[in-house]
């Protein structure tokens, strides 16, 4: 089967000191924002993330701008429902999905700190946050879909006669990521996501995590793909990745943000951040070469767990996440834009020429 790998994108310059665990945020700086999605394109990624947060410039409107900068690159608009309607994201998103040429997809993200939810008005606790985005969801699906006007009735949403004009590219609409790790996460998720995302856990509680998440949607008929999100971190040899990478952890905990509910000691809101702390007590090293204090420091935030080694290792490690079946890879770096032209130069192709590797095998098999 194919795989498919993304990367992020940024709207600032970032990782000057080589130790960026955030790219988003800050000032929109154009000419940065057009460079890091052509070098993106440049390494051969299928996707970059474009992300979200409270305070960070609007993901919509960044595409936009990267998309007409780009040609083959596609897009993946981190997107947190309940700040606008789904009958306007609808029509939104259909009307980037044709000026892009179908290069974009949603990535659904409910908020699993209520601190963040509130500086944009939002009250509501974590599970009926959830509840709202099964709705909207929903709704959204309906709007790409639905040959005539509709009316809907719900626990948050009400609409009379509500159309678009503009459906997506796709008959069945724009792709539908969703991250979350809660069990209110992964029902929704079961539900309607085309691809359900997880962040870098040691190889068997990823197994796990795909196993329910497969059972759960199996409930609806559905199978969606999993993507993992790692950090990798590479150099030509063994001894100068690990160098490398605790000269990271260095750097990050000197400038760590004093942020409330993130850092050491404190115990995250979000699951998701939550187990990744959880991994980081157990062990400094799982599996081959995963490894988690950079996401210990952090308290979970920022996706932080790294895979360190030679391009070599880390391409195999990748690929076990792979095997089990994760077949979209997340990868992003510590320094972005040069760790994205690093990946596209010595670590993509590795993984690419693998994969097709297997894939003839598997053809010539059957």
């Amino acid at each position: 089967m194919p795989v498919e790998i993304i990367g992020m994108i940024g709207v600032k310059p970032e990782g000057a000191d080589g130790a960026a665990v955030h790219v988003i945020g800050g000032a929109v700086d154009t000419e940065w924002l057009r460079a890091f999605a052509q070098a993106h394109e440049k390494a051969d990624f299928d996707r970059v993330l474009v992300g979200y947060t409270s305070t960070s410039a609007e993901g919509f409107a960044v595409t936009g701008y990267a998309a007409a900068h780009t040609e083959r690159l596609s897009y993946l608009i981190a997107h947190r429902p309940g700040f606008v309607a789904p009958t306007l994201t609808a029509r939104a998103a259909a009307t980037l999905d044709h000026v892009t040429n179908g290069r974009v997809a949603l990535h659904i993200i409910t908020g699993g700190s209520d601190a963040e939810q509130t500086r944009d008005g939002d009250w509501l606790d974590h599970d009926t946050r959830y509840r709202r985005t099964d709705e909207y969801l929903t709704v959204l699906r309906r709007m790409w879909t639905a040959p005539e006007p509709f009316d809907h009735e719900g626990e948050f949403y009400r609409f009379a006669r509500a159309f678009s004009e503009v459906k997506p590219l796709r008959p069945g609409g724009i792709p539908l990521y969703f991250g979350g790790a809660s069990g209110a996460a992964a029902g929704v998720a079961a539900k309607h996501c085309d691809v359900y995302a997880v962040w870098g856990e040691p190889l068997a509680a990823v197994k796990q995590r795909i196993a329910d998440i497969h059972e759960q949607a199996a409930a609806f008929g559905r199978r969606p793909r999993i993507s993992v999100s790692l950090r990798p971190i590479i150099a030509p040899t063994e001894a100068e990745a690990w160098e490398r990478a605790r000269r990271i952890l260095a750097r990050v905990v000197e400038t760590r943000p004093s942020v409330v509910g993130e850092g050491p000691g404190i115990r995250p809101q979000a699951v998701g951040a939550r187990r990744l702390v959880e991994f980081s007590r157990e062990a400094e090293v799982h599996d081959k070469r995963l490894w988690t204090p950079i996401a210990g420091a952090m308290g979970g935030a920022g996706n932080t767990t790294a895979l360190v080694g030679t391009p070599e290792q880390v391409a195999e490690s990748l690929l076990d996440y792979y095997d089990i079946g994760c077949t979209t890879l997340l990868i992003r770096g510590f320094d972005p834009l040069n760790d994205a032209l690093d990946y596209g130069r010595e670590l993509i192709p590795l993984v690419r020429a693998e994969v097709a590797r297997r894939d003839r095998a598997t053809v010539v098999r059957a």
